[in-house]
């Protein structure tokens, strides 16, 4: 049960002790299967969160908190009831809030997550669930010894429609068998700006708090704000950002979460045609060894060059994946998806409702119930698929100028690979960057032990060393163990 000495207290109307912790306003519309949710952090998504969890009969919203005054001060007017913290050690530590929606930086998603279940709340926590691997672990690893329900932001993944497309695929296998696949997300983007003087963080913004594990460097974008996802202290591009929803749909549709992580990594990418201060790649393209169905990821936020406003051309949809089977292909996407036969001719359509609201749901219906099972993305779900995106921003990190001979080493993939180099190739023409150049950073084949996740043989010193970050003191990410 949520706070069994709330509801007793309720239930025996002791109301002289119930006060200590709630408002009375508050504990007059109580029933005993409410919930209170707390919101740590309060920018955008966040204010998405607000939205789809008010819609929950019994959900309330009990606490705001955010290093961002103005930020937190507009959610203090849209709740004047809740209680309003700078600090998230402050909301942690009060016993009205049951659970916490963490909508922060993702630098700051494991220890805010793993804090909230040590004092006993449960986590609705946005995707990417890490901003490493290890930080990852422990997130899971805290869930379990705590007993808490924990429930990571990838929506789609309670959208009916994946019911019907893993019976298409799998059980009726309508289009044959699987044999390779493909994930996309092209969008396009623009510069950060490059400072020639460090960012002044504005008198509102509690800095210390908003760095959080993350380290103290000087920033020379334009924006504090969003902005910090182009930037590995405190982002994981558009790999964390847009592949991980991606990823975990070609987890859960293609792999019925079959494959935890990819054997081997093999990656290329660059930061190129903007000239600005982001160290995150805006063209990345990834292979995937799963030992089974040969994948590839091919992200890019150019456009497609010239006058063009518009993302280059690709197979499949710009935000999705294409499951190539024996008979036809797949494609799904956010919402929908359709499948062709070999002649391209349509075979059956699929529409959905992205998740929205019913992931929510889902989460609350957790907590009342105490069922991790009845989860639709429970913390080691999306641990595993935040993972295919660390790995392949590993590959990226550790990769050294681009050469095509280098390129060739991936084998028995059906060409997939191949292809997505040449479009890459293509593409990066199309702003006068050479693939084969300084600005496009090649990987190593990484090898995966899949089970302990690290990386082992040729190449795996340097790549494990990203596997954890460096914290910041006070703002260590723990280690624990079940």
């Amino acid at each position: 049960m949520i706070n069994v000495s709330r509801r007793q207290f309720m239930a025996t109307a002791a109301a002289a002790s119930a006060a200590v912790t709630f408002p009375s306003a508050m504990r007059a519309t109580m029933a005993a299967d409410d919930v209170n949710l707390g919101y740590i952090s309060c920018g955008g998504r966040a204010n998405g969160h607000m939205g789809m969890f008010d819609e929950i009969a019994g959900v309330n919203t009990a606490a705001v908190c955010d290093p961002d005054e103005n930020r937190m001060g507009k959610a203090a007017e849209r709740f004047p009831k809740a209680k309003s913290y700078t600090d998230l050690r402050k909301l942690l530590d009060d016993k009205s809030v049951d659970a916490v929606v963490v909508a922060t930086t993702n630098h700051w998603h494991c220890l805010a997550s793993i804090w909230a279940m040590e004092a006993g709340k449960d986590v609705y926590v946005e995707k990417p669930l890490s901003h490493s691997q290890w930080e990852g672990r422990q997130t899971v690893n805290a869930a379990r010894k705590y007993n808490r329900i924990c429930q990571v932001g990838t929506q789609q993944r309670s959208d009916p429609m994946q019911a019907e497309i893993k019976k298409f695929l799998h059980e009726e296998k309508a289009l044959g068998e699987i044999t390779t696949a493909r994930v996309n997300r092209y969008g396009v983007r623009g510069p950060i700006g490059k400072r020639d003087t460090p960012l002044k963080i504005d008198d509102s913004v509690n800095y210390d708090l908003w760095l959080g594990p993350a380290q103290d460097k000087p920033i020379f974008r334009d924006k504090l704000q969003y902005d910090w996802h182009w930037d590995f202290n405190t982002g994981s591009g558009e790999m964390g950002n847009w592949g991980v929803h991606v990823l975990d749909d070609l987890r859960n549709n293609v792999f019925q979460d079959s494959v935890r992580l990819p054997v081997r990594v093999f990656g290329a990418g660059g930061r190129v045609a903007w000239n600005d201060v982001g160290d995150t790649p805006n063209v990345h393209f990834v292979y995937f060894d799963t030992g089974s169905i040969p994948v590839v990821i091919g992200l890019t936020n150019l456009t497609a060059g010239g006058d063009s406003r518009k993302s280059p051309r690709h197979p499949g949809p710009g935000s999705g994946y294409i499951a190539y089977c024996e008979g036809g292909r797949f494609e799904g996407q956010r919402g929908k998806g359709v499948a062709f036969d070999n002649n391209g001719k349509v075979v059956k359509e699929f529409s959905g409702n992205n998740g929205n609201g019913v992931h929510h749901q889902n989460f609350i219906d957790a907590v009342r119930s105490r069922n991790v099972s009845s989860l639709n993305s429970d913390v080691e779900v999306g641990h595993l698929s935040t993972g295919w995106c660390n790995l392949a921003n590993i590959a990226f990190q550790t990769g050294t100028p681009y050469n095509s001979e280098d390129a060739s080493a991936v084998k028995g993939d059906e060409g997939i690979w191949q292809r997505i180099v040449e479009e890459m190739s293509q593409h990066l023409a199309a702003h006068s960057v050479k693939l084969e150049s300084d600005q496009i950073k090649l990987s190593p084949m990484l090898t995966v032990d899949a089970e302990k996740e690290v990386f082992t043989g040729e190449s795996s010193a340097v790549a494990n060393a990203f596997l954890k970050r460096e914290y910041r003191a006070k703002y260590e990410v723990p280690e624990v163990t079940v």
